[in-house]
């Protein structure tokens, strides 16, 4: 095999960072600038593809096509996308970008494999490459320069784009940052070559490619209706706040706070939701700061952010594209969400979908404020039903049922769970049971038993990762009206209740610790534990091996302390809090979480493949639920159900199930 190292820089007037680069490349005025490219590790070559009648040169356009020669790129997605415009393969049925895509090696996708973040900058620093060897530090201001439109000024001459003679030293630097990305490109790709990605994973990567290119159509009407009611509901709200307190910008916490003091005759220290909600409940100060503090919570309710994001990120055929990251939470794999954020939508508890949908389409806000009470709420909960199926096809939803519940259990070998999903399926009501000591036919509506269940229910949720009351509150245990003082009770009966989930936990914690410290690989239940080294590349991990043979990495293991003070595993990782990449801590509750939902995330890949197989085409999935659209009459929800609910190879015994909905827009039951 040869390999053929690339990487583009490129030209449109679409913002990719709110259009995704789908949007992006199919703009009419998208172009590749250049073309910078190494075969089998030799020198870097760049294309200037500016120049009057310049294209690739032929050997290189042979080998992009060589099926025996694998082409690489940090973020591949992105050059496999715009070489297919390029070399116009969306046009040509015979092959099409989907069957190019085999050919593609992602290299983000392996430092993310391997536990490393997302950008190139970012991730050659956390492996310490030399400074020859990084990413060129003035990158992003050519980019701005060259790749995007500029503001026409007197002193450019009123030109809107920055052309290669606006500016020739600027353009020479830009060809030689072309260059070094290739070269920090292919360092990263060697220092990590004996961590290789799984051929599954790189399956698993081509599937993610074709669902994003395949997109989900977006009802853009109802999108339209929703911006113009959230800002007429805004608009409106603004306009009563001043006339009700006089202020010039009543959404200043700082004014607001002043008024609210001399309203109220409380000294107030900030003005966010909780505060604001609590006053509302003491019903302190005069009527006006009553309506004051009503309105700054409708206005915080108000926002279409994920409906702009919808309306810039639609392409020209009704469909957006690009809402899935492949590997984006790279502790378990899982996948993420991008540009709508499908992994992060409000639930829809609505009744009358249609009703309410077409309401918003009509721009009716006295139908939705009669119907439906909150309008900023209402526009809330139907960001979901602006995915809609097109005309003719019909939206199958569905999704494993109590997919981690049923996984620790499994992982674990806690038999009498096991036993209730093979069953009933009544996990709450069981878990409730084993806690109590009492009948499980007696945890039923009517019955004094049945409030045992609400217990049951946030233990199971809340307690499966060596958590405690923190747990149980974080899961609404409080909202559930349960009162404090019960919670160290739940967490006590629950561990009693699964003590092999417990001893899991505590031989995870041992086994991992032992690799950590002493380099001793280990098993627990399956789970294979190790210290990986590779000293010519200053490379260290703890790596934990799946059922299905897939890696989870932690780089650079050490024994350190906790925030308790107390002897922890530690590691170097992306901070999910500030986004830095510094020493993470971990321990054995927190390592079965991992285990578990990357386990979850590998079964959902097998069941997507074999949906795929089926006929049943999927559009986006989201944590444990794929979104499926088929011609009506075609394949139906039994079907769907019945292939997710299928035996995994490697994970003999282990009790699947799926439940979901046909609709023609998306929504959550």
């Amino acid at each position: 095999m040869h390999h053929l190292s690339i990487d583009i820089e490129t030209f449109s007037s679409v913002d990719i960072t709110k259009s995704g680069m789908y949007k992006y490349a199919q703009s009419p005025d998208f172009e590749i600038l250049l073309f910078a490219y190494s075969l089998d590790g030799g020198p870097v070559q760049v294309s200037d593809l500016t120049q009057p009648g310049a294209y690739l040169p032929e050997e290189v356009i042979r080998w992009m096509f060589d099926p025996q020669c694998i082409k690489h790129a940090y973020n591949a997605p992105f050059e496999w996308y715009c070489l297919s415009r390029y070399f116009s393969l969306d046009r040509n049925p015979g092959y099409p970008p989907e069957r190019w895509l085999p050919q593609w090696r992602d290299t983000m996708l392996h430092g993310l494999y391997c536990g490393y973040t997302a950008g190139l900058d970012a991730t050659g620093r956390a492996l310490g490459l030399p400074q020859d060897k990084q990413k060129l530090a003035a990158g992003k201001a050519l980019i701005r320069y060259f790749c995007c439109p500029c503001k026409p000024t007197k002193s450019n001459g009123g030109r809107t784009r920055n052309l290669p003679h606006h500016d020739p030293a600027k353009w020479d630097l830009f060809k030689a940052y072309n260059a070094q990305d290739v070269v920090t490109e292919m360092e990263l790709e060697r220092r990590l070559s004996n961590f290789p990605v799984p051929d599954e994973v790189q399956r698993q990567w081509e599937l993610d490619q074709r669902i994003n290119l395949r997109g989900v159509a977006a009802d853009l009407e109802l999108v339209e209706g929703a911006l113009w009611c959230g800002d007429t509901v805004r608009r409106r709200l603004m306009e009563e706040a001043v006339a009700l307190s006089g202020l010039q910008n009543p959404n200043s916490v700082a004014q607001l706070t002043r008024w609210m003091e001399k309203e109220t005759g409380e000294e107030l220290t900030d003005l966010r939701k909780d505060t604001v909600s609590r006053l509302l409940a003491d019903g302190a100060g005069s009527q006006a700061a009553t309506r004051m503090l009503e309105i700054r919570q409708e206005l915080g309710k108000t926002s279409t952010k994920k409906y702009n994001a919808l309306a810039h990120t639609v392409c020209a055929d009704g469909r957006v594209r690009g809402l899935l990251q492949f590997y984006g939470a790279n502790r378990t794999g899982r996948e993420a969400g991008r540009l709508v954020q499908v992994q992060n939508l409000p639930r829809t508890y609505l009744k009358g979908l249609p009703l309410a949908r077409q309401l918003v389409k009509s721009r009716n806000l006295d139908g939705l404020r009669l119907c439906y009470g909150s309008i900023p709420s209402a526009l809330s909960q139907l960001i979901r039903t602006a995915f809609i199926a097109e005309p003719g096809k019909i939206f199958i939803d569905a999704d494993f049922s109590a997919i981690e519940a049923r996984m620790i259990a499994w992982l674990a070998g806690e038999e009498w769970a096991l036993e209730v999903f093979r069953t009933t399926g009544k996990i709450y009501e069981a878990t409730a049971a084993q806690m109590f000591h009492v009948d499980p036919d007696t945890i039923v509506k009517g019955h004094e038993n049945y409030s045992m269940r609400q217990k049951g229910k946030v233990a199971t949720l809340a307690l499966g990762y060596q958590g405690g009351e923190g747990a149980l509150i974080n899961m609404g245990a409080l909202d559930m009206g349960i009162p404090e003082e019960d919670l160290p009770d739940i967490k006590n009966r629950w561990r009693r209740s699964n003590p092999r989930i417990v001893q899991f936990w505590y031989a995870v914690d041992a086994v991992a610790t032992a690799a950590v410290q002493q380099g001793l690989p280990g098993e627990v239940r399956g789970v294979k534990f190790a210290r990986e080294w590779d000293p010519a590349n200053d490379l260290d991990f703890l790596t934990i091996q799946l059922h299905s043979g897939r890696k989870l990495y932690y780089a650079k293991p050490h024994m350190g302390v906790n925030r308790f003070g107390n002897p922890s595993i530690c590691y170097w990782g992306l901070n999910q809090t500030t986004r830095k990449w510094e020493v993470q801590e971990t321990y054995g509750g927190k390592l079965v979480e991992n285990i578990t939902q990357a386990t979850a995330r590998d079964c959902l890949f097998v069941a997507m493949e074999r949906l795929e197989a089926a006929g049943c085409p999927i559009v986006f999935d989201i944590h444990d639920e794929v979104v499926i659209e088929v011609p009506e009459g075609t394949a139906g929800l039994e079907k769907v159900v019945e292939i997710m609910s299928q035996p995994i190879p490697w994970a003999p015994g282990l009790p699947l199930g799926a439940d979901g909905w046909v609709n023609p827009f998306f929504k959550k039951d």
